[in-house]
């Protein structure tokens, strides 16, 4: 067995001996807790039969825990600076593969069948970049990727958000993107004390499950999205305000979105945060004729 790397102590040495600096810009904090790290791959449910998709490996603390407990990772980093670490750090383990490249920016379809082949079930599973969270998270499930699903550590806020149910002050557009491909769950508070540098924020472990269909069934998957983004415009404002005020030609269309609202059967008075996906599904499909 051999040293986590996840400890203040072995990070400061490994940093020392690379003379490697955080970049405020990456978003970089390293965990320097192993005990969490254990937490998060059980989360996961990782098994040796389990591939995994890392994103932003840093020094390698969460990777490792990863290499120990599936058959593969495949982990995206960014800064190249850190591929000579990496390389040190998990010279003990022969199932990692580090791609130099921004996951935004990557084939990732293409990596796995080149990299994954032959895993059945693949998790990603991150301590993630608090810049790019979203957009990467968005990414991984609107690409229609083989995953299983994805168990990654974030701000606490944004986890909040992600798994809001309706009514709730966070439930806004972001929890219903994310919920409709997915189901969603806070699994674990990690406090910031626990990172170098510390963060300013607590941090959250979500838990994804991917479903096997989505929530609910949509016409058009985008004109969906375009309707909930719209409806969280001005949280203050009705539903059928955000939708005139935000849908193209909405003021023209003033009439068409309130007969939409009632075959849809919400109340135009309502506000964004009441509606369930199932019922902004319902009113999307009802606006779709007027917005083609």
């Amino acid at each position: 067995m051999h040293k986590d790397i996840a400890t203040p102590i072995r990070t400061k040495e490994i940093m020392k001996k690379y003379g490697f600096s955080f970049k405020k810009s990456l978003g970089q904090n390293f965990l320097i807790d192993p005990n969490i790290l254990r937490n998060i791959t059980d989360y996961a449910g990782l098994t040796k039969k389990t591939a995994v998709i890392e994103i932003g490996p840093g020094i390698g603390a969460l990777t490792e825990h990863l290499a120990r407990t599936s058959g593969k990772v495949l982990a995206f980093e960014i800064d190249q600076r850190l591929l000579p670490i990496l390389a040190d750090t998990l010279s003990p383990y022969n199932n990692v593969t580090i791609v130099n490249e921004d996951v935004l920016k990557s084939d990732v379809q293409s990596m796995i069948e080149k990299e994954l082949g032959g895993y059945e079930e693949i998790m990603v599973v991150a301590n993630l970049p608090y810049y790019v969270t979203t957009p990467i998270i968005l990414k991984l499930l609107t690409e229609g990727l083989p995953i299983k699903g994805i168990c990654v550590m974030l701000q606490k806020e944004v986890g909040d958000r992600i798994a809001a149910k309706p009514g709730t002050k966070e439930y806004g557009s972001l929890s219903i993107a994310i919920q409709y491909y997915t189901q969603a769950e806070t699994v674990m508070i990690v406090p910031k004390t626990v990172f170098m540098p510390q963060p300013n924020v607590d941090s959250a472990v979500i838990r994804l499950t991917k479903r096997a269909e989505p929530a609910a069934r949509v016409d058009d998957e985008e004109f969906f999205f375009k309707v909930t983004r719209s409806s969280f415009a001005q949280r203050r404002k009705t539903i059928l305000n955000n939708l005139t005020s935000q849908l193209p030609d909405g003021k023209q269309k003033k009439d068409e979105i309130t007969a939409s609202l009632e075959r849809a059967g919400v109340d135009p008075g309502r506000r964004g945060e009441t509606l369930s996906i199932q019922e902004f599904a319902h009113l999307s499909n009802e606006l779709l004729p007027h917005f083609q």
